[in-house]
């Protein structure tokens, strides 16, 4: 129990920061969506580069985080790994930005802004500094210092959303080109206001790289070539792992852009409103963000224990519990999550409960994929990956012309779940771990069983507050029925047990 009460605490400090930053950098999505200044075709812009740099993301640190994570677990030169690890990415990060910045026609083939290079080589930048923060990020976590962890990311959010909202929203207002003042100096009426966008992402990267200052002036400038070759047969799989990953949660913004007919703004502006209702999800997203940003380090550290099985299927358990909840606490209360976008998005909220489901597999997913990490298959989490990047694009490519966002989402259903299936029925042959899968199961299919009847009385009742009171109801039902066939679980949980 001891090493859940440990998960659990720094779930909540990995989950707090975590949590305090996604939702202060989430402020961004009702300032963006109701701004004037934003059209929907800029927000699908915003929306194409966001999901193109996740793919230079992978590329740039191609696995070496978890690769520092499984080395750094079970040995004593930590240190070495920790410098030939940084040196590593700091090398490669300086040959591919090189690359992207000379010739921002690659990435503006991708993202099909290439009339915008400016937007392309500052991506290229916030992509070099957030690279370079990758390893000393995943010191404090592997040192277990979540403490300092938060302070940075919730101190480079807070730039980003004040430089935003300082051009997005101040500027515009204050600025009269008939009256001059100080503000001609650094801002220009005249640019595509997703510059001013990038430039304040950019101003949080490079200011949380420099309060991470401590950690990189730890760095020896020698790599370990022993060391390096192994961290690298053990990460490039992961490479392909991350490379499948992105396409299954961004590459659905840039394909929409790519397949759905239409004029070039109506396909933003399509890309916008579902980058905007996605966004809707943030609950369970950020949820499963903090979770993995704990649980990675800890699993690894469990695996040198006894029976580390049994905490990896009481993790499982708690985890199912806890974004069952979250399902029902989005998808109910619907009306209320909506204003955090724009009227003209919220057309497309239809696909936040299929969205929710999706996310709900993956975050099952990240728990399952502990199996190959652990006994060095990491091409089984390539393979599993493929399958669902295959399923993504094949269902995206067939069904976009005709249904639009919806198939996006959809696709994301189908390839999140394909994953989490074929991950558990191979990783119980080569890692077996008891889960309680048919309890896991029921607890899943019972909140979608309450929401469907929560849409079966909107359907009978066209009243906002009454559907909000049912929504309340339905939720405490779960939640305590949970409670009551889980109460010897919770019971061993000193925080709940003194309560039942």
């Amino acid at each position: 129990m001891s090493g859940i009460k440990k998960l659990a605490g720094q779930t909540l400090w990995y989950g707090g920061s975590s949590i305090a930053a996604r939702f202060i950098n989430y402020l961004l999505t009702p300032l963006l969506t109701y701004s004037a200044v934003i059209s929907k075709a800029d927000y699908g812009k915003i929306g194409l580069i966001y999901s193109a740099l996740p793919v230079l993301n992978v590329l740039f640190t191609y696995g070496l985080e978890t690769a520092y994570f499984r080395f750094s677990a079970k040995a004593e030169n930590r240190s070495t790994i920790f410098s030939t690890a940084f040196l590593s990415i700091a090398i490669s990060t300086l040959f591919f930005s090189l690359i992207l910045y000379t010739f921002p026609g690659i990435l503006g083939g991708i993202t099909g802004l290439t009339d915008l290079p400016q937007l392309i080589k500052l991506s290229v930048l916030i992509i070099s500094f957030d690279t370079l923060s990758t390893i000393p990020f995943a010191r404090l976590r592997q040192e277990e210092r979540p403490r300092m962890y938060a302070l940075v990311k919730i101190s480079g959010i807070l730039i980003n959303i004040l430089v935003t909202w300082f051009f997005i929203s101040y500027c515009p207002s204050h600025f009269d080109p008939q009256n001059p003042n100080w503000l001609t100096l650094i801002y220009n009426p005249y640019i595509n206001p997703v510059t001013y966008v990038l430039v304040a992402n950019l101003l949080q990267a490079i200011i949380t790289l420099l309060m991470l200052s401590r950690e990189i002036a730890q760095v020896r400038l020698k790599i370990d070539g022993r060391l390096w070759r192994e961290m690298m047969v053990y990460a490039m799989p992961l490479l392909i792992v991350g490379f499948g990953g992105v396409i299954n949660e961004t590459f659905d913004r840039l394909m929409l852009r790519w397949w759905l007919p239409g004029s070039e703004i109506y396909r933003e502006s399509q890309v916008g409103i579902y980058n905007a209702c996605y966004k809707l999800s943030i609950l369970i997203t950020l949820f499963i963000q903090a979770f993995r940003m704990s649980a990675e380090p800890f699993f690894f550290k469990q695996a040198q224990g006894e029976k580390p099985q049994r905490t990896y299927a009481r993790v499982m358990k708690f985890f199912v519990i806890v974004i069952s909840v979250m399902f029902l606490l989005v998808s109910l209360f619907l009306n209320v999550w909506q204003y955090m976008i724009g009227a003209s998005y919220r057309v497309g909220l239809k696909v936040v409960p299929i969205l929710l489901l999706a996310n709900m597999f993956l975050g099952i997913y990240y728990n399952l994929s502990i199996w190959y990490k652990l006994s060095n298959r990491t091409m089984a989490g390539a393979w599993i990956t493929l399958l669902g990047a295959a399923v993504t694009t094949v269902i995206n490519y067939f069904f976009i012309p005709h249904y639009g966002y919806m198939a996006c989402a959809w696709a994301t259903f189908l390839c999140y779940g394909t994953m989490m299936v074929v991950s558990y029925i191979w990783g119980q042959k080569a890692y077996p771990v008891p889960y309680a899968w048919r309890k896991l199961v029921a607890y899943i299919l019972i909140s979608v069983g309450f929401f469907g009847l929560y849409t079966l009385f909107q359907g009978f009742i066209d009243n906002v507050w009454v559907n909000r009171v049912i929504a309340l109801i339905l939720l405490s039902l779960y939640t305590l029925f949970i409670l009551r066939v889980e109460r010897k679980e919770f019971a061993r949980l000193p925080v709940i047990g003194k309560y039942l």
